[in-house]
């Protein structure tokens, strides 16, 4: 299908100083940090150049506002009053979900390459500049499959449909499907985030379960299982619950849609048990401990999605002020401006860096690697959730009235700036992770420590704020302190890593106004920046 060129003399009036449209941008080409740190972690670099050029495509961009508008709708009954809980989605969406699965996205990690993880860090990065809502059911079956694979009976039929990388949404069984998604079932209305709290219960039902209760939020309802919790009669244990059986629906009832700020695209919904069958995962009392680890590996995605988030609503902001012009100058060309775009360039790409990082250590074998992975998701999770929506929201008011209009894809990613804060632990939930988990195992603080330490002796700021921090808190934080405590750590992780790997002008911008006290509370309230060089780093603009 073709389209003729855009009018711009109007009649009454011509069209100018607007910036052309974007048409087609590579995502790997025009991301030089995503390149820098793709190879410092040992990420693959073929899938992910093929996907972040196919993600680029101005159709796509398109598809992706498509979807959001044509939000899911749920088809609870047939004409004639059968239950069907069903969610029908706009075929963009699909589109999305297909792309994505044959990339690799869930499957990547576990199909033995190096830097599967990496990767696949960098997947969630890409795809969320562009459609965020797909991520959410590919996100929970690359986390559900090491808690699927550690399950006898299960993991046979189970892990080789999650790692498939053929899209099938069609409703039947597991044994008839090519590929398959996997959702969570967790909160409920009394406890959120405090799932010791459960009250859906499990009933032996021979060698499987019967579960029975509600679930405030389950995840991508059309997933074709769903990892869940449950009080057996040993205690809160975890489950497989299956949305078909081999002859017929299990019973899985939808009661409603989530009205979301965000994530539009996608389905979140309300759900009843009702005697569903359902096979146990782990030991009977320790669904806590079976669930954490995919809980561990969604939180590796909420600590990336946001970095993808910033970068996209950047580049917006940059393809703005680099074609418009006000009060007689071209908008890139006044201080003030660049100053602020600079200023939001640094969290991006700290953002992106210790993101990575964090990624690299899931890749790694050591315990070293293992310990470093177990505290530095959750001090990049913190971070990178706290500083997107004010990254998103600078970028907006960057391009004024037209920044807020959906026009543009500032709204949506506004909208859902704030969701992976709130997904898999809220702020308060993830500080106080923190300091258990330092407070509990030796070894996550000797890793940090490790990463801490890499750098001392090469920039004098970043040494006088690590002593002041050890001198601050010569232990632990109180739980009061914890935010502060916990922003304070990410932002000296955060340092360390520019120092060692980003140019001399991000590394001592970063620690001058993040770590010296030589910044306002502010976006852009800031002097002295190396403008052209942090800037440069977002890739060309054309």
């Amino acid at each position: 299908m073709t389209h003729s060129a855009p009018q711009s003399d109007l009649g009454t009036h011509e069209v100018h100083n607007q910036p052309p449209s974007r048409g087609n941008c590579d995502l790997w080409a025009s991301d030089p940090v995503l390149r820098s740190v793709a190879a410092l972690t040992g990420a693959q670099r073929d899938p992910l150049r093929r996907y972040a050029k196919t993600l680029g495509r101005a159709e796509l961009r398109d598809a992706a506002r498509q979807a959001n508008r044509h939000t899911p709708e749920l088809d609870l009954f047939d004409r004639g009053g059968r239950r069907l809980d069903e969610v029908r989605f706009h075929p963009a969406y699909h589109k999305f979900m297909e792309i994505s699965v044959a990339a690799g996205y869930a499957a990547i990690a576990w199909e033995g390459g190096d830097g599967g993880h990496a990767t696949h860090a960098a997947m969630v990065y890409l795809a969320s500049q562009v459609e965020p809502g797909h991520c959410c059911p590919l996100t929970m079956t690359y986390a559900a499959v090491p808690v699927i694979s550690a399950a006898d009976g299960i993991s046979d039929v189970w892990r080789p449909k999650a790692l498939s990388r053929t899209y099938d949404p069609s409703v039947r069984p597991i044994t008839q499907k090519s590929g398959a998604t996997i959702g969570m079932a967790l909160t409920e209305k009394q406890g959120g985030s405090d799932i010791r709290t459960n009250t859906a219960r499990a009933e032996a039902d021979g060698a499987a379960w019967r579960l029975t209760g509600h679930k405030w939020f389950c995840s991508a309802p059309m997933s074709d299982a769903f990892l869940t919790l449950a009080q057996a009669p040993g205690g809160l244990t975890c489950f497989l619950v299956p949305r078909w059986l081999e002859d017929g629906r299990n019973r899985i009832r939808i009661q409603r849609l989530k009205d979301k700020l965000g994530n539009r695209s996608n389905a979140s919904a309300e759900i009843e048990y009702d005697r569903a069958y359902g096979h146990q995962l782990g030991e009977t009392g320790r669904g806590i401990q079976t669930i954490v680890e995919m809980i561990h590996h969604t939180r590796l995605d909420t600590a990336m999605a946001p970095a993808g988030l910033m970068r996209a609503a950047l580049v917006e902001a940059l393809h703005w002020v680099t074609h418009r012009t006000a009060f007689q100058k071209n908008l890139i060309d006044q201080p003030l401006m660049r100053t602020v775009l600079a200023d939001l360039t640094l969290d991006w790409e700290g953002s992106l860096a210790l993101g990575m990082r964090v990624a690299r250590a899931f890749d790694g074998t050591r315990d070293e690697d293992r310990a470093f992975a177990r505290i530095g998701v959750a001090l990049a999770k913190f971070m990178t959730n706290k500083l997107c929506p004010v990254v998103v929201g600078e970028a907006m008011e960057v391009l004024g009235g037209g920044g807020y209009i959906e026009d543009s894809p500032l709204p949506m990613l506004y909208r859902e700036a704030p969701l992976n804060g709130i997904w898999e632990g809220s702020g308060n939930v993830i500080c106080l992770d923190v300091l258990r988990t330092l407070a509990k195992d030796p070894g996550t603080r000797d890793a940090l420590n490790a990463e801490l330490e890499t750098v001392t002796g090469q920039d004098t700021k970043y040494d006088a704020a690590l002593n002041a921090y050890r001198a601050r808190w010569k232990g632990l934080a109180a739980e009061g302190e914890a935010r502060w405590f916990v922003e304070r750590t990410a932002l000296l992780l955060t340092a360390s890593l520019l120092i060692r790997q980003a140019p001399d002008p991000i590394a001592d911008a970063f620690v001058r106004t993040r770590l010296s006290g030589e910044r306002g509370r502010i976006s852009g309230a800031v002097s002295n920046l190396n403008t052209r060089a942090i800037l440069s780093r977002m890739g060309p603009m054309d």
